[in-house]
């Protein structure tokens, strides 16, 4: 069986915690940022943990 190809695509945006979550950013941070309040705007800019809805299909693109 050849190696499972990492989606590369998912490798720019997610990484793996240390005890095997994914981490993720907020959407909605790269324009248009005049109207949207700065409390909006500085929770924005943490990161967040990929939902357990998603994890299996996240998990699936990062095999390694």
């Amino acid at each position: 069986m050849p190696k499972i190809k990492t989606h590369r695509g998912a490798a720019k945006r997610f990484k793996k915690t240390g005890t095997g979550k994914f981490k993720r950013n907020h959407a909605y941070m790269s324009h248009i940022l005049t109207h949207k309040s700065s409390k909006r705007t500085k929770l924005l800019r943490k990161s967040a943990i990929v939902d357990a809805s998603n994890h299996d299909a996240v998990r699936k693109m990062l095999p390694y």
